[in-house]
């Protein structure tokens, strides 16, 4: 995935994209959130995405990063131990090397609340009332 391509940055792509995380990104992190130790970052970048204060050009970004996480076909299939979620991680890293000085402060609380959530009540039980 070239998160230089301009495609990312068209408005119907990002539209696409945002739909397609809102829709499958709480789904696939509970279901996979033990096994996946940047589960805290994927939230941070969610959080990001979806600020209203953040710019257009990092929620392009963002969201073409959390779209390949969510997607059932990739690079290394997620079901594979130890190996499944390194494509995942290192697209997610360059995302994040990108526009690091966009994720604050606050997307990351929300991710560490979030995350003790699904910690305290079980991946089925906790609910995404954090989502934006």
């Amino acid at each position: 995935m070239d998160l230089q391509d301009p495609e990312l940055r068209k408005p119907g792509r990002i539209a696409r994209n945002a739909r397609l995380v809102r829709r499958r990104f709480f789904p696939k992190l509970r279901r996979f959130a033990g096994r996946i130790p940047f589960a805290d970052e994927l939230l941070a970048a969610y959080f990001c995405a979806f600020d209203p204060a953040t710019p257009s050009r990092v929620k392009a970004i963002l969201l073409g990063a959390l779209a390949y996480f969510i997607m059932p076909a990739d690079l290394i299939p997620d079901i594979i131990a130890g190996l499944g979620f390194t494509d995942d991680l290192t697209v997610l890293s360059a995302a994040f090397g990108m526009v690091r000085g966009h994720v604050t402060p606050e997307h990351r609380q929300r991710a560490a609340d979030y995350l003790s959530g699904i910690a305290t009540e079980g991946a089925e039980g906790a609910q995404p009332d954090t989502q934006p």
